[in-house]
């Protein structure tokens, strides 16, 4: 490497962990990920200084100095617009308000710094791996609830006039509880898709489910708590496991039914599913449920072409960004905007 390269780092503010990647003036990563402790619910200071330490471990790694560093992208787990967070979320009080880019720019002595949130930067990251596609990217990732992103063909992520677009998990679709009732989301509202496809929702089905009496001897009966049988439900899907095939199946359905929305809304071209699912050993036949969702919704010329039948007009594609998908984002950002 030469002394007077220039790189771009990116760095993925987490509420556990600060994940962190450079990249060089080609957009070649360099060097490995880095991972610090995240101490977000100590406050930004406390924050800054684990970036800090993050910058110095990359640049130390391949030898090089943090003056050479020339751009910074960082996410955060929060909404926000032109650098400043407008909800606490699970970060500590203090940064609701700030304006967190610019006061981390002027700690680095000027170095100019791109701030998004955590759903853009990994849509953004899982556009930077797919070298060769120039269209537009829409990314949605099932967790604790399901965040997305879209990024525009060129590479810049769509994040609306305040910061706050793509709230994918809050569109409503029609789908009720066997009671009739709509499920509460944890935003407040009912019948939101994060209240049919999150992990918060599949503890609610799995309650329901072994609630039932032809369920009471099911090996997840075993008076372990909710979360834990939610997150052990994978494994028994990936067994055959009946009663986890259908919660999963019926997910992936209601899955598909909203993405059809969604693409009516933005016809990207590309979906991307991201989360953990996207390393199961049934992840082939979950997105045949999201496909079987999708196909229901979706109307004709969302899936082929009119014009020739042949050409698939909506491509589904797992996520492979991996955990460094975010801090890439941001990282192939900062190298686009500050390069």
């Amino acid at each position: 490497m030469a002394k007077n390269d220039n790189y771009f780092a990116g760095l993925d503010i987490g509420g556990t962990t600060v994940k962190s990647v450079l990249v060089d003036e080609a957009g070649e990563l360099v060097g490995e990920m880095v991972e610090v402790r995240s101490h977000v619910k100590d406050g930004y200071e406390a924050t800054f200084q684990q970036l800090d330490q993050a910058l110095d471990q990359l640049t130390g790694a391949i030898g090089v100095s943090r003056s050479q560093v020339r751009g910074i992208g960082m996410d955060v787990p929060a909404p926000s617009s032109d650098g400043v967070i407008w909800a606490q979320a699970n970060l500590a009080a203090d940064w609701v308000g700030t304006n967190v880019r610019d006061l981390y720019s002027r700690r680095l002595g000027g170095v100019p710094v791109y701030m998004t949130n955590d759903g853009n930067a990994a849509a953004l990251g899982e556009y930077a791996v797919r070298r060769k596609h120039i269209g537009a990217l829409l990314l949605l990732a099932p967790g604790t609830g399901l965040g997305g992103g879209l990024v525009l063909p060129g590479g810049r992520a769509y994040e609306g006039a305040n910061g706050l677009a793509l709230e994918v998990g809050h569109i409503s679709v029609p789908h009720r509880e066997e009671n009739g009732e709509l499920p509460r989301c944890s935003c407040g509202l009912h019948g939101c898709l994060e209240a049919w496809v999150s992990l918060v929702a599949l503890r609610r089905r799995v309650a329901v489910e072994l609630s039932k009496p032809e369920h009471v001897n099911h090996p997840l009966n075993d008076g372990s708590s909710v979360e834990e049988k939610a997150f052990r439900l994978r494994d028994f899907a990936q067994q055959g496991d009946e009663l986890a095939i259908r919660i999963f199946r019926q997910q992936g359905n209601i899955f598909g039914y909203g993405i059809a929305d969604l693409v009516r809304v933005f016809d990207p071209g590309l979906v991307v599913i991201g989360g953990g699912l996207a390393e199961s050993s049934f992840r082939d036949q979950y997105l045949e449920w999201v496909g079987e969702g999708f196909r229901e919704r979706a109307w004709a010329v969302y899936r082929n072409s009119p014009v020739d039948p042949g050409k698939v007009t909506t491509e589904f594609e797992w996520a492979t960004g991996g955990d460094s998908s975010a801090a890439i984002g941001v990282a192939f950002s900062a190298r686009e905007m500050f390069g």
